[in-house]
């Protein structure tokens, strides 16, 4: 007996090399996870059920994989944009002052998960601090998390950095952050059913000292962890190690030993055709969160150099206040336009090879490639449905060609989603969330958000920022 029975719906598997569509499919779920899939008439058989699913003219997949996200400053959407230097003349003022606020930060990050999810994300690789907070969200809501605390040794008032300045590191600072990191580790790693698991979370190499680099790069080896990790994310970390160790951030990482399956390595906005191609060679993976990066620096990764060599390339969607949009829907729709423009080809990023960065190949990015991405047999029973008779999803074509991917790809908004199943359990069902109640949450946070401006109003009023302009020229 399954408990979970979905029938009658296009099955996007993402097994093979392609997507792997069943036009008339049936996915089983027992316990936590696959047990079958394959033709309906077939697999209704040989099955019964608790619970019968009719998916009929909807598509069944693999839940999304954003692969790099800071839900702890989801309060802060739309507070810094459309400007250089966003982290120092947009940011500082306002997450120098949530990160003082716990009980901010954790309500940001619920209703930040909870866009994602209600978009379809199941699996959240989330990089923050105090995560050790942050990641109760992920437990009560039900969400897959791999996460990592944000080590840091930045000094905790950053208002006197100015742009160019060399970051003064503090050692108390990133040691007190790896403990944090460690101890993280310690109580939250394979819980629940290894539905949270734990990285190691140095932010860059130009905010840690070498030696916290390599302390954490033997953690990582003896303790069998990856590491999740801002590389050549812009020009100014590229300046900073430069001016630290006369290297830019790949060829000083490799230096230490860092360019391995293990690391993560996040953005590579800044990195070089020759930088991206050693490290994808080198097996690092690599994850490109292409709406925040346009946003913040109006540049495209080097994403195409880096799958001529690897194809251990995953989507991520950054952070609200640098995307404004953390959707996973968005990010493939983006990546693939991005990326159509900069190669001036309508022929690369095809919509079933970024539909695959966002589910198989993420997984295995990510570390999971054989718990989820795909719906095969023996794997977690991590699905999303989609309602494709929505108007923005229809009409539903299957000859001469079918649209279903392309469509999901460039035209779903993530509101389609109608039902995620997480570890065999259904999270969302008919477009409401069940573990935990939304609109309580978007109360709480325009509260929190609230407080947490008004004490960085003074600062930001300060830096007479090209913000303050905007805001006092009425384009804001």
């Amino acid at each position: 007996m399954l408990d979970i029975l979905i029938t009658n719906g296009y099955i996007i598997t993402l097994e093979g090399i392609g997507v792997g569509i069943i036009e008339d499919g049936a996915v089983g779920i027992k316990d936590d996870r696959i047990e079958v899939v394959g033709d309906t008439s077939e697999v209704i058989k040989r099955y019964k059920a608790h619970r019968y699913i009719d998916a009929e003219n909807k598509a069944v997949m693999p839940g999304l994989i954003d692969a790099h996200i800071h839900t702890g400053i989801g309060l802060l959407r739309g507070v810094a944009q459309d400007i250089d230097n966003w982290m120092l003349e947009g940011m500082w003022p306002f997450e120098s002052k949530i990160r003082l606020d716990v009980e901010a930060i954790k309500i940001g990050s619920m209703m930040n998960i909870l866009e994602s999810l209600k978009a379809g994300t199941t699996t959240f690789c989330d990089f923050d601090t105090p995560m050790d907070q942050i990641v109760e969200n992920h437990y009560k809501i039900g969400t897959r998390a791999r996460v990592a605390e944000l080590i840091s040794g930045l000094p905790k008032d950053t208002s006197s950095i100015k742009v160019g300045d060399l970051f003064p590191i503090d050692t108390e600072i990133e040691s007190g952050k790896l403990k944090r990191n460690l101890n993280l580790i310690n109580e939250w790693h394979e819980k629940d059913n290894d539905r949270i698991t734990c990285l190691l979370g140095p932010q860059a190499p130009d905010m840690v000292t070498k030696s916290l680099l390599l302390e954490v790069k033997n953690l990582s080896e003896k303790m069998g962890i990856g590491i999740h990790m801002h590389v050549s994310q812009g020009a100014r970390e590229n300046e900073q190690t430069m001016k630290r160790y006369g290297k830019r951030s790949i060829p000083f990482l490799d230096e230490i030993g860092y360019l391995d399956e293990s690391l993560m390595a996040i953005h590579l906005t800044d990195a070089t055709k020759e930088e991206t191609q050693y490290l994808g060679n080198s097996g690092v993976g690599m994850v490109i969160c292409s709406c925040g990066t346009a946003l913040l620096g109006g540049k495209v990764p080097p994403a195409f150099e880096f799958l001529e060599v690897s194809d251990r390339l995953a989507l991520g969607s950054d952070e609200a206040p640098g995307n404004n949009c953390c959707n996973m829907f968005n990010e493939m729709k983006f990546t693939s336009l991005l990326n159509k423009c900069r190669q001036v080809s309508p022929t690369v990023f095809p919509a079933w090879k970024v539909l695959r960065m966002a589910t198989i190949e993420a997984a295995k990015t990510i570390g999971l490639g054989d718990q989820i991405g795909s719906l095969e047999v023996g794997k977690k029973a991590d699905i999303i449905i989609i309602d494709l008779m929505q108007p923005a999803l229809g009409p539903i074509i299957k000859y001469p060609i079918r649209n279903i991917v392309p469509n999901l790809v460039y035209s779903a908004k993530g509101s389609e989603v109608q039902t995620v199943i997480i570890d065999g359990k259904i999270i969302v069902d008919n477009f409401e969330v069940l573990t935990v109640d939304e609109k309580q949450i978007m109360r709480d946070s325009m509260v929190a958000a609230k407080r947490v401006c008004e004490a960085a109003a003074p600062e930001f009023f300060k830096k007479n920022t090209p913000l303050y302009h905007m805001m006092k020229e009425g384009k804001l």
